[in-house]
């Protein structure tokens, strides 16, 4: 486990104008605490990316994130954007595999050839894993080792200090349909876990990937998540949009106990 912690804005679709987009990011940067014990990391939309890099290098509190990216680096794929492109634009992180986008149909054979791509931009992957419901027999570790190992087929452990590892149960997603919340409990349940199918395959060099925790987490309970739930860190949905919400989060990272 690395000793600085992570704290990831996923801004997701929003907001809906370039100028607002600046004025969250100016919110969370004037009033960030001095980081010493963690580092801050904010993913917009793809087309803000170009407009904040400039302040991202003006505040150097911030980096910059994207929350997707192609399986390639150019050629005939309209719509799509690579980690190459991501990268020159000022990006240095990038969301992969988020339930959002597995609910369209991604699977962990494209989230794979995305992480090597991404790597080889020079960009830190962060990969999203996480089961859709906690059945009572337990088949929900199945799911998040499969995830994990598809996702991750094919990588050496050179990686292993670039890769990031986000646990986010879809049942406790905001936008899920009977949500619940999930508790430090179950994160740390989830750590050990990943952590010990990271180890299987990679022995102690696994130690050196960060495993964060999604799901609506929040300012009420990002201290108990960081304290108890077994994590490196939090991906920050809905609570990013307000900088008020996300900048105490990130207060609450830097007062923890080492």
């Amino acid at each position: 486990m690395q000793n600085k912690k992570i704290v990831i804005a996923n801004w997701k679709m929003n907001p809906l104008t370039g100028k607002d987009a600046e004025k969250l990011w100016s919110g969370v940067a004037k009033n960030l605490p001095t980081l010493k014990k963690s580092e801050v990391v904010i993913c917009p939309p793809f087309l803000y990316l170009e407009k904040l890099k400039s302040a991202s290098r003006r505040t150097r509190k911030i980096l910059l994130g994207a929350q997707n990216a192609f399986m390639g680096d150019t050629g005939a794929f309209t719509g799509e954007v690579s980690g190459a492109m991501l990268y020159n634009f000022g990006a240095r992180y990038v969301i992969l595999g988020h339930s959002e986008r597995r609910a369209q149909g991604e699977t962990n054979a494209d989230v794979n050839q995305k992480i090597k791509s991404v790597l080889a931009a020079g960009l830190y992957p962060i990969l999203c894993v996480g089961e859709s419901v906690r059945d009572a027999e337990h088949g929900y570790f199945n799911l998040v080792k499969d995830q994990l190992s598809e996702c991750l087929h094919g990588l050496t452990k050179n990686w292993l200090r670039k890769l990031i590892i986000a646990y986010e149960p879809v049942w406790a997603i905001s936008s899920t349909p009977g949500r619940r919340d999930a508790t430090a409990e179950d994160s740390y349940e989830m750590a050990i876990f990943i952590r010990r199918v990271l180890a299987d395959k990679w022995g102690r060099d696994a130690a050196q990937t960060r495993i964060i925790y999604g799901g609506s987490a929040s300012d009420r309970d990002a201290e108990e998540f960081l304290s108890r739930g077994g994590v490196d860190g939090l991906l920050v949905g809905r609570a990013s949009l307000s900088p008020e919400k996300f900048v105490k989060i990130v207060a609450i990272c830097e007062a923890l106990k080492s």
